[in-house]
Parts: C-alpha cells; sequence; structure tokens
C-alpha cells in the first residue's frame, strides 16, 4: 500500500466510524503516540542500560503514529507522497551541501 491508498483507506475508515476531529486533537493524538513509543524504547533498553530490543508492543506503537500522521494529512488536504518526495528532495541536496541531512546540529554516531 502506498501513501495515497492509506490516506484513502484511513479517510474512509475516520468517516465510516465518524471520529473526524480537529487537527488540534488530531496532533495531541500524535504526540501521545510517540510518548508510547519512547516508552516503549525506554522499556527495551532499561533506560538506556542496555541495547534496544523490539517490544512486543513497538509495531502497534509505530503503526499508531503512522494512522495519527496520516489523519493530520487528511485533514489538512496534503498529500504525503508528494510531502515525502519534497522532504528526500531537501535532504539529498543538505547531503550534497553537507555530508549531513539533519539541520546543522550534532547527531549521535555509533
Amino acid at each position: 500500500m502506498n501513501f495515497n491508498e492509506a490516506q484513502d483507506k484511513i479517510g474512509r475508515f475516520v468517516k465510516q466510524k465518524k471520529i473526524e476531529t480537529s487537527l488540534e486533537i488530531r496532533t495531541l493524538d500524535l504526540v501521545s503516540e510517540v510518548g508510547e513509543l519512547a516508552k516503549e524504547i525506554i522499556k527495551s533498553t532499561n533506560y538506556g542500560k542496555k541495547d534496544f530490543c523490539q517490544t512486543d508492543n513497538f509495531t502497534a506503537e509505530l503503526g499508531d503514529i503512522l494512522f495519527s500522521v496520516i489523519c493530520i494529512a487528511n485533514k489538512q488536504s496534503i498529500d504525503l507522497d508528494v510531502c515525502l518526495n519534497n522532504t528526500l528532495e531537501k535532504y539529498e541536496q543538505r547531503y550534497i551541501n553537507s555530508q549531513r541531512i539533519d539541520s546543522g546540529y550534532q547527531t549521535l554516531q555509533n
């Protein structure tokens, strides 16, 4: 399934289940889901004391994040295929210019 198909499928689901809500609520939901993913990472690594080992809920939490992002994109009529392609082009240009894709901040390296 590509992003356009996912956006259509989730849009239909949200409409059928009558769970449409505001951008603000969807954004708070996204933040909450990212927190739940972080909790799975913390739990797996014992607060960074050991290497990450994927937990049973990790994939589910990542799916919840995708659902929230797609709901936000749908709410704002944003095509996620276009959005991701634009981001990849931006990162490509950054990498050409600086051999990095971040915004200039130091990143953690292994």
